[in-house]
């Protein structure tokens, strides 16, 4: 493992950083104590601030000092916290009840600073880097609001790189894949309106639960019958609610759950057929059904030169066998996938371990990511930081020549 010695030095800093972030957990949209700490890091290493994309983003600009044009690129690093909570007991446990940083947006904040140092320090690239500190991962689709509020046009970059810690996956390694890597994310509601009765006569009434159970079975048909077998997909109903007494037969019936895809064709598939199951099955029994289908998130598919690139990049930080570059893709999703809707990039999964690195006092239960006693591992803020480096001067020492051929090639045509 090649880490950069000066990013060792400071890793005990990088590390108070992320325990204070991580006892004072912010959810979305709401990370203005969080976007001060990083800010004010940023400000302190000499490197420009802006502030205010998506209410709490904030945006670090680092410019290379080496002749040349490479262009520019962004590193993303997401900040919120999720709305549970904290179940361990260190000293470093949230300060605030119902938050937590259970999914290790403190380590990946703690690990984009720890690179912003070094380069803030170690300006020999030709081109510039935008640093993207992003609200509102979990749900909020903080990703999308920076882009609405200019991000792509007032730091105009060729590409955009994003990082996850991934537990299961030892230290020290890393996965990614060209193509998915994760999923969509879309959530479902069916009400279905019958007609209410005395249980002792249903008859006299249109029973909406018997209705909603046939739909629930019909809907996984589309797996079975409509949908390739190569294509992955799920469809969980996760929820159904109605009734209020054992003696009624209820108005209505509601059925909530989660549609998962890693292509917006077979997602575009699948609304259509459970539309049509739940509007006919609801005739067939005398019902009517109204369905709300929200797409939240879209499938994160990473781009095939950038994926290369940032393999060959990892494969020489911790050696090609630590390196799984075809990794199994997971149907949880990432609102990184609307940066890499408008730029090339890649998105990359960097090994947790299996929960041994928790202090005392950690819960009882196990350390994966939307758990009470999980906690980001400390032994990764060098090697994310590392990484992160190593992506910026290889990028534009690989791309300086190509960007100033194509200016040269442009101006040549006019």
């Amino acid at each position: 493992m090649n880490l950069l010695e000066p990013i060792i030095q400071f890793q005990q800093e990088l590390k108070a950083i992320r325990r204070d972030i991580h006892a004072h957990p912010e959810l979305s949209f709401e990370e203005v104590r969080t976007a001060d700490v990083v800010a004010r890091q940023l400000e302190a290493w000499g490197i420009p601030v802006e502030r205010g994309l998506a209410t709490t983003g904030v945006v670090g600009i680092v410019k290379g000092t080496r002749s040349g044009n490479g262009g520019a690129i962004g590193l993303r690093a997401d900040m919120d916290a999720l709305p549970m909570q904290e179940r361990n007991t260190f000293d470093h446990a949230s300060r605030h009840e119902g938050k937590m940083h259970a999914c290790g947006h403190d380590g990946h904040t703690a690990m984009l600073l720890g690179a912003a140092r070094h380069l803030a320090a170690n300006r020999d690239f030709a081109g510039t880097v935008y640093l993207i500190f992003q609200p509102a991962e979990e749900g909020g689709g903080g990703a999308r609001c920076m882009m609405d509020d200019g991000l792509f046009t007032r730091f105009p970059m060729d590409a955009v790189f994003g990082m996850h810690n991934w537990p299961g996956i030892p230290v020290g390694q890393f996965a990614v894949t060209p193509g998915p890597m994760m999923a969509s994310s879309n959530e479902f509601e069916i009400t279905v309106n019958g007609k209410g009765a005395h249980a002792a006569l249903p008859h006299l009434g249109v029973d909406p639960i018997m209705v909603a159970v046939q739909i629930a079975q019909s809907l996984q048909t589309i797996m079975t019958r409509n949908k390739k077998p190569i294509d992955a997909a799920v469809i969980s109903i996760t929820q159904i609610h109605s009734g209020s007494a054992t003696n009624i037969v209820p108005n209505d019936a509601v059925l909530r759950g989660t549609v998962r895809t890693f292509s917006m064709d077979v997602l575009d598939m699948i609304e259509a057929r459970m539309r049509a199951i739940a509007t006919h099955t609801a005739e067939a029994f005398g019902a009517t059904v109204d369905m709300v289908f929200d797409r939240n998130y879209p499938p994160l598919i990473n781009h095939p030169k950038e994926t290369a690139f940032a393999a060959k990049v990892l494969a020489a930080l911790v050696g090609p066998d630590k390196v799984n570059a075809e990794c199994e893709p997971t149907m949880g999703a990432e609102d990184f996938a609307f940066m890499l809707q408008e730029k090339p990039g890649c998105y990359v999964f960097i090994g947790n371990g299996e929960g041994d690195h928790r202090d005392a006092g950690h819960g009882l239960g196990p350390c994966t990511l939307h758990n009470g006693s999980y906690d980001f591992n400390d032994d990764l803020l060098p090697l994310g930081a590392t990484y992160w480096v190593n992506l910026v001067h290889q990028w534009f020492s690989a791309h300086a020549g190509a960007v100033a051929e194509t200016a040269e090639t442009v101006e040549a045509g006019r």
